[in-house]
C-alpha cells in the first residue's frame, strides 16, 4: 500500500509524544496522570517509517513540562515529544531518561527506609548497562517495571 493517508487528524495546539515503545502508549498515559476528559489520540503498533512498530499520544491543548518529559523518558527512552502551536511544530525534543529520580519513583521493597515514613524523599540511579534500570539509592534494589512503580 503506496497510498499515504493520516489515521488521524492533525492537532492544532498540543504535544505528539512520538516513538513511544509498542505497547506502552497507556503506560505514558497512566504516568502523566492525565484525566479522561481531556481530549487526545492514541495510536498502538502504528507503522514507523524507521521500521518496525511504534505507538504515538497526541494531547490537544497541553503542553509537557520538563517533569512530565522525564516521566515519558522512564518509560520510552527514545520518545521524543513534539509541542504543536498553529498546527505546526514549533518545538522538538528527545525525551531523555534522567541520570537520577527524586521523589518520582517507588521502591519495590517494603523494607527499604524509603517505605517506612521516614523524612527522606525516594532516590533511583540510573543504571551503567545499557538495560535502562534504575536502582534505590537507599537499598540498591532494581525496579523492574518502571510504570508501575511511578508515584501518583
Amino acid at each position: 500500500m503506496s497510498e499515504k493517508y493520516m489515521k488521524v487528524e492533525k492537532i492544532g495546539q498540543g504535544t505528539v509524544i512520538d516513538h513511544i515503545l509498542p505497547g506502552k502508549a497507556f503506560d505514558v498515559l497512566r504516568v502523566l496522570g492525565l484525566s479522561n476528559d481531556r481530549s487526545m489520540s492514541i495510536l498502538i503498533n502504528s507503522h514507523s517509517g524507521k521500521g518496525g512498530k511504534k505507538d504515538i499520544l497526541k494531547i490537544e491543548d497541553g503542553e509537557l513540562s520538563p517533569e512530565e518529559a522525564n516521566r515519558v523518558a522512564l518509560i520510552s527512552p527514545k520518545a521524543t515529544i513534539n509541542i504543536i502551536v498553529d498546527g505546526k511544530v514549533a518545538k522538538k525534543f528527545n525525551a531523555e531518561a534522567p541520570e537520577v529520580v527524586r521523589g518520582i519513583l517507588t521502591c519495590s521493597n517494603p523494607n527499604c527506609i524509603s517505605n517506612q515514613n521516614e523524612p527522606v524523599v525516594s532516590e533511583f540511579k540510573l543504571a551503567v548497562d545499557d538495560g535502562h534500570r534504575y536502582v534505590c539509592t537507599y537499598c540498591e534494589r532494581d525496579i523492574v517495571d518502571l510504570a508501575k512503580r511511578v508515584s501518583p
